[in-house]
């Protein structure tokens, strides 16, 4: 009997494929980066071909790792970076352009062009989100557009879009050899082209789009047995049979099943959902309508997710732009060299900022500098950015729900940093929690597959497998949290209307 599920996290800098077995414990991992692509300011591309290859070879490492076979393998889970946008050639299996990564802004254009009829809430009533550059279905446009020869394919049924859960399925399944073209809800409700109720493609929002329906995969459940691994594969005839995008996966792991738990999940961004149960909230303070997850035939659970575009990736910038340290790692060391930010705030707006202020005009700031600020204050300045960007979408996560969260379940590589979890819990004045098995995205993705195939039970079986690592208690005064959030909202306003004609 098969003891051991292996979920693949196909995420924004890398893809890894873990194993775990029953209790919800890592038992091996394979990982690999690849490769960033800026091509112009704004622009941000990997290579699905890239991607592929290195979901492959993740798959044998962790089963090499820890001496297993496919026959040890109960059901394969996936998990994904979720607006990645890849376009391929349904008879040549090969991409027509790179994919293009939710952090791109070029499809600002095409968003003004459709928000010109209605404004960027046009469609929000049915799809949850406003009209952005974010989302995948502005992407495929662009494609359309832009790539020679895809509009007349696409029309003519040749071309397949999908986000990253799609390609990786698609291969694994077997491609050109009858591979299979599904997505789930939750990569579903991120494209702008899924109705939150009905659970399908919208006709009108595509023809308002002019996407072709015929690019599109079907939307299944997120736990479902959807096929078997290819012969080609060391999985072969393995069960496919979870997927979740990233942040509802982690929201997954973390269970947080029920109407009421959230997660915080510190990545590339930082994703704060919220689970409305099986109710759609409609959020009137900036925040996203999402689907949480459907297990087969269930009822649908949605979300309010609060998205933050920079984060984890402001540290990637301090190290690979401004070299100011050689690993990540190195920034909590470097910010404790000093007592607070000196002054320095840093509003890491790269991409425009996300929730909940939705503003495409915005631009990076670093401000409050005087002779006095160095290196120690910068990094201090950009860990403390991250919390004060969680601070925000928390407080517009409890004037929807109405309900305060007394704690908050926090993931993802950042929440490692026990300064930044500290900083955070000081200032959002409760309690940060974070779990034992800190992989949480991976985990929730095996979590639906094992679900699917009987591995696991129950979500109570799952609830039962959470345990604790740390806590940490909120000890800054309240007037000085008062200072500091007063200065970084003047900070913000100090980012905004950058972007006008003749600014890049």
């Amino acid at each position: 009997m098969a003891k051991f599920v292996i979920a693949i996290d196909q995420g924004t800098t890398s893809t890894r494929a873990i194993i775990f077995d029953k209790s919800g414990s890592i038992i091996s991992t394979g990982q690999l980066e690849h490769e960033q692509i800026f091509p112009r300011a704004g622009w941000v591309e990997h290579d699905p071909m890239e991607i592929w290859n290195n979901t492959r070879e993740v798959i044998g490492s962790a089963l090499a790792k820890a001496n297993l076979t496919r026959h040890d393998i109960a059901a394969v889970g996936i998990t994904n970076q979720r607006e990645t946008a890849v376009v391929w050639d349904r008879h040549t299996g090969i991409p027509v352009y790179n994919a293009i990564v939710w952090q791109d802004t070029r499809t600002q254009p095409i968003v003004d062009r459709l928000a010109a009829d209605g404004g960027v809430e046009r469609f929000k009533a049915r799809v949850g989100l406003p009209l952005a550059t974010y989302f995948s279905g502005t992407k495929i446009v662009w494609i359309l557009e832009n790539v020679e020869g895809a509009r007349e394919k696409a029309e003519a049924g040749d071309l397949m879009f999908g986000t990253t859960d799609t390609w990786v399925l698609w291969n694994l399944t077997g491609g050109l050899e009858d591979g299979v073209h599904l997505t789930d809800v939750t990569n579903a409700s991120r494209t702008l082209f899924m109705d939150l109720e009905t659970l399908q493609w919208d006709d009108e929002i595509l023809a308002a789009f002019d996407v072709p329906k015929s690019m599109l995969p079907e939307i299944r459940s997120s736990s479902e047995v959807y096929g078997v691994a290819s012969g080609h594969s060391l999985l072969r005839e393995t069960p496919i049979a979870g997927i979740l995008g990233d942040q509802q996966a982690a929201t997954f792991g973390q269970a947080a099943f029920d109407q009421g738990e959230a997660k915080n999940t510190y990545g590339t961004g930082n994703f704060l959902i919220f689970n409305t149960g099986t109710e759609i909230v409609h959020s009137q303070n900036g925040l996203l309508t999402t689907l949480g997850y459907k297990l087969g035939d269930a009822e649908p659970h949605y979300a309010l997710e609060g998205s933050i575009a920079v984060t984890g990736s402001l540290v990637q910038w301090l190290r690979d732009n401004l070299g100011i340290i050689k690993t990540a790692e190195e920034i909590e060391p470097l910010a404790l060299s000093v007592e607070d930010n000196g002054g320095a705030y840093f509003v890491p707006a790269f991409s425009g900022l996300f929730a909940p202020y939705w503003r495409a005009d915005a631009r990076g700031a670093l401000v409050g500098l005087t002779r006095y600020v160095n290196k120690g204050h910068i990094a201090r300045a950009a860990l403390e950015a991250i919390a004060y960007q969680s601070r925000e979408v928390l407080d517009a996560v409890n004037a929807d729900s109405g309900v305060p969260l007394t704690e908050l379940k926090v993931d993802g590589g950042a929440a490692a940093n026990d300064l930044l979890m500290q900083f955070q819990a000081d200032i959002l004045g409760v309690s940060v929690v974070r779990p034992v098995v800190a992989e949480t995205t991976a985990l929730g993705a095996a979590y639906a597959a094992g679900l699917a195939v009987g591995f696991w039970n129950d979500l109570g079986e799952l609830r039962s497998n959470w345990q604790e690592d740390a806590r940490w208690e909120p000890s800054m005064d309240i007037a000085e949290r008062d200072r500091l959030l007063r200065n970084w909202k003047k900070a913000v306003t100090k980012s905004l209307d950058w972007v006008d004609a003749d600014v890049v």
